[in-house]
């Protein structure tokens, strides 16, 4: 998706700015509409259009897009590659993690590290 997965080419990539490409592809791979990964995101349509003109995101903004490609591949990873099931288990309301949707969690730090977590326990067998 043109997101490093760790490291310092990472952070360059997030402090230099995000590129908007990165965006459009991981609406596409995630399954969903461009405007519905915004919102998940937190940014706004106008943002968004002058993202798209400008070619870059902020820091800020990046970080949100980077925090969703990581839960996104943490739960594809869950469902062995299962595209659709990860899809699925992100766009509705999990018990584990109090009846909220993953994707609804993308927005901080702290909520997106919750649904890594339990992504964890699932993987190992706990009960959650």
């Amino acid at each position: 998706m043109g997101i490093p997965p760790r490291g310092a080419k990472l952070h360059r990539i997030l402090r230099d700015g995000l590129p908007y490409t990165v965006y459009t592809k991981l609406a596409s791979v995630a399954g969903i509409e461009h405007k519905e990964l915004a919102r998940y995101v937190v940014i706004p349509q106008a943002t968004l259009q002058r993202r798209a003109k400008s070619g870059r995101f902020k820091i800020d903004e990046g970080d949100r897009l980077y925090r969703f490609a990581e839960v996104l591949k943490a739960a594809t990873d869950l469902f062995e590659g299962d595209k659709a099931r990860a899809r699925q288990w992100l766009l509705n309301p999990v018990r584990g993690l109090g009846g909220r949707c993953p994707v609804e969690m993308i927005a901080t730090s702290a909520e997106a590290e919750a649904v890594l977590n339990l992504i964890g326990r699932l993987e190992h067998g706990v009960v959650v």
